[in-house]
């Protein structure tokens, strides 16, 4: 659509997860770093929380890739995109992601010692084993005790499985009952992904656009800015939702650069945009002509 007219070779705020355009500059790179810190020490059990729309996904991808391309061979890493599964089902698939030929008993107990056996190896050839659960707040009470007994494989060195949980905010929630408290004890390291603060969300359009090809002079207008950063929340999702289509807008208008009406189309067809006050999009309208000024 609007590619060729703001000579972009790629669309800037696709909604799908892409590594090329991990902003490392916030919250998502201490979070990456705490888990990166945390495998290399062998913590058996992490969980890194986000509010929806914060790039847990995206953070998920992101460590598999420095897993993959920055310790290739000492890591075997797994995800499991859709942990709703019961507890005889969860240990089935986990047997099955790491390549566990299917057993002719398959009872979750007898798929435990099978997979006891499968990771002391991975062990042996000095391999780290690593399972990440995204949207782990999914998963049900009975699922969830049964990854606390999986995290009982263990030499008398190391845990033998180390399991990364992303998930919303209520996974707080279900950690915190007490019949899960064994399992939330578990949890060494934890981080609350944060959504990005107000004085990074231009250099997080700028840093996407240019990924995406753009050379010129800023397409964002400052007050497109600031009305974008309050209508946003600082939530990337809804960022680039909101990004993506004052383009749009912009486009349709043949307009050389995106402005606050842009943006204002863009607020009114987003159902998870915050709707600043007329009052407010005055004074943020004023307040990005005195900065140009």
């Amino acid at each position: 659509m609007y590619l060729e007219h703001f000579d972009l070779l790629d669309y800037p705020f696709r909604l799908t997860p892409n590594t090329g355009y991990f902003y490392g500059r916030a919250s998502h790179r201490e979070a990456l770093d705490m888990l990166l810190g945390a495998l290399a020490m062998g913590e058996g059990l992490i969980r890194v929380t986000g509010e929806v729309g914060t790039g847990k996904t995206l953070l998920c991808k992101k460590l598999m890739r420095a897993l993959q391309e920055h310790h290739e061979g000492h890591w075997f890493a797994r995800v499991i995109p859709n942990p709703a599964l019961d507890a005889d089902s969860l240990p089935r698939v986990i047997a099955h992601e790491f390549g566990l030929p299917a057993a002719t008993h398959d009872t979750p107990h007898h798929l435990l010692a099978d997979l006891h056996i499968h990771l002391q190896k991975t062990v042996r050839e000095n391999r780290g084993t690593v399972l990440l659960i995204d949207e782990a707040q999914a998963m049900p009470d009975e699922s969830l005790e049964m990854l606390r007994l999986i995290t009982n494989l263990e030499t008398e060195e190391r845990k033998l499985l180390q399991i990364v949980l992303l998930g919303q905010p209520e996974l707080e929630v279900r950690l915190a009952q007490p019949h899960l408290r064994q399992l939330r004890q578990r949890c060494t390291f934890s981080y609350a992904l944060q959504p990005l603060p107000s004085t990074a969300i231009d250099d997080y359009l700028q840093h996407r656009l240019q990924i995406a090809g753009h050379r010129g002079s800023p397409l964002f207008t400052a007050a497109a800015v600031r009305l974008l950063v309050e209508s946003s929340g600082g939530v990337p999702r809804t960022l680039n939702v909101l990004a993506h289509k004052a383009l749009l807008s912009a486009y349709g208008e043949a307009a050389s650069c995106v402005d606050h009406h842009h943006v204002d189309d863009a607020i009114v067809d987003t159902d998870s945009a915050v709707v600043p006050s007329l009052w407010r999009r005055l004074r943020l309208r004023v307040a990005a002509r005195e900065s140009v000024a």
